[in-house]
């Protein structure tokens, strides 16, 4: 059996499904063990996952809660830049006490979020076999495909890949500064430099949580690469859940459910929330808002019309009832959305949330409301457009079969075992 160490953010977004499949490989009879910052050691506390922390100096307890507050605050450009301004700290930090720390482990293998900037480089000092997890939108860059951070639809047309191009260009531009830590790092450390982006990723297997059905086409991913669909627990339970008091379930009705959350990052935009609430008044439907902050101090605000809200919901289990989700577009409301074949309208704030949006009007399964077109009368026809055209729910039911059919938690751990053990490239697309 396998000693397996995992590098992933401490956002519930990634580490939800990271746990998921980390709990996947104990089944299997290996040994995981997650290595991060100190805000993540009580969220893990109940995922029976084993965990050491890192960069106690540089990332004290109550430092990720802190940018997850400044997140929630944010949208567009501004929540992107601290989010870089995040990754980069973390890189710096990764490279200063990873190593060591996988080593006393006695780690075989290395699982690794692709948000990791430091993760192959460490993998490459250690001489570590790495497997590279896309538990957000994958981010690899090719001219055919939109940017990650906007929400264009997609197009084959010379115009569209100049301004993939161009965008892309921006984006190195403004990632520049963590990317130049990797690439000194390597250096001090007698690495060959990186080539290209493709080299940061896994040469063994690259994962995403994603069916190919809901993406753009490609064609220029490695043969490794595998959509295998969500990272769901067979249990059905999120295995990282805030404690908090259970779910009024006995005052749903019988009337469609309506079910909103805009994650647990960017959620502290009340005036989202009561935009939501306003535009639902008047539907033939109840509406349930979760707030995703288990002290969130919008719980007793009055909302217009008679939602029921809560500061953090079961959402699994609601999403099962849904006749509609709107959601911020996060990639695990997203996929468990899909996953049960409930349609969306998605209200997408910063990050990648945009391209998932843009992803889900491009399949059909749902439509998109920008920020900067929310309002009431807005939103109100896009959710009546949803609610009452068949051809969205018919597209999330066709998403639901492609995710059943891609493999999810197992076919991941199968990848992960047989690159990790054989330490040669598993394919997705057999070479010619």
């Amino acid at each position: 059996m396998t000693r397996f160490g995992i590098l992933c953010p401490a956002a519930i977004g990634h580490l939800n499904p990271m746990c998921a499949l980390g709990r996947e490989l104990q089944r299997r009879g290996h040994t995981v063990i997650l290595f991060g910052v100190l805000d993540m050691e009580p969220k893990l506390a109940q995922t029976g996952i084993e965990f050491h922390p890192l960069g106690e100096a540089a990332f004290p307890l109550g430092t990720i809660t802190s940018i997850h507050q400044r997140l929630g605050e944010m949208t567009g450009l501004a929540g992107f830049n601290l989010t870089v301004q995040w990754i980069q700290n973390e890189t710096q930090m990764l490279f200063n006490a990873a190593p060591a720390a996988l080593q006393a482990a006695n780690i075989e293998g290395l699982i690794v979020d692709q948000t990791i900037l430091a993760g192959g480089t460490i993998a490459d000092f250690l001489k570590l076999p790495f497997v590279t997890v896309s538990n957000a939108l994958l981010i690899n860059r090719e001219a055919g495909v939109p940017p990650f951070f906007t929400d264009w639809s997609y197009s084959p047309s010379g115009w569209a890949q100049w301004r993939n191009r161009l965008s892309n260009a921006f984006l190195e531009m403004l990632t520049q500064s963590a990317r130049r830590l990797v690439w000194q790092q390597r250096q001090q450390w007698h690495l060959p430099p990186y080539k290209n982006d493709d080299h940061f990723f896994s040469p063994l297997a690259q994962i995403c949580q994603l069916p190919a059905a809901f993406d753009f086409p490609r064609k220029q991913l490695a043969p490794w690469f595998h959509y295998t669909g969500p990272f769901q627990d067979p249990s059905g339970i999120e295995p990282i859940t805030f404690s908090i008091p259970p779910f009024p379930f006995d005052q749903l009705t019988d009337r469609p459910l309506i079910y909103a959350s805009l994650g647990t990052l960017q959620n502290r935009k009340p005036e989202i929330f009561e935009i939501i609430a306003a535009a639902c008044v008047g539907l033939d439907a109840q509406l349930v808002l979760a707030l995703g902050n288990p002290i969130a101090p919008m719980a007793d605000r009055s909302f217009p019309g008679d939602p029921l809200v809560v500061c953090y919901a079961p959402q699994p289990q609601l999403i099962q009832r849904a006749s509609l989700v709107i959601t911020h577009a996060g990639m695990n409301t997203t996929l468990a959305a899909l996953s049960d074949g409930v349609p969306m309208v998605a209200i997408p704030i910063t990050n990648d949330q945009p391209a998932i949006a843009a992803r889900l009007v491009h399949t059909g399964a749902g439509e998109m409301v920008p920020l900067s077109k929310l309002g009431v009368t807005k939103l109100r026809s896009t959710i009546q457009r949803v609610l009452k055209e068949d051809r969205y729910k018919q597209n999330a039911v066709r998403l639901q079969a492609a995710i059943a059919q891609a493999g999810g938690v197992r076919r991941a751990a199968e990848i992960i075992e047989q690159a990790i053990s054989t330490g040669m490239p598993v394919y997705a697309i057999e070479p010619k």
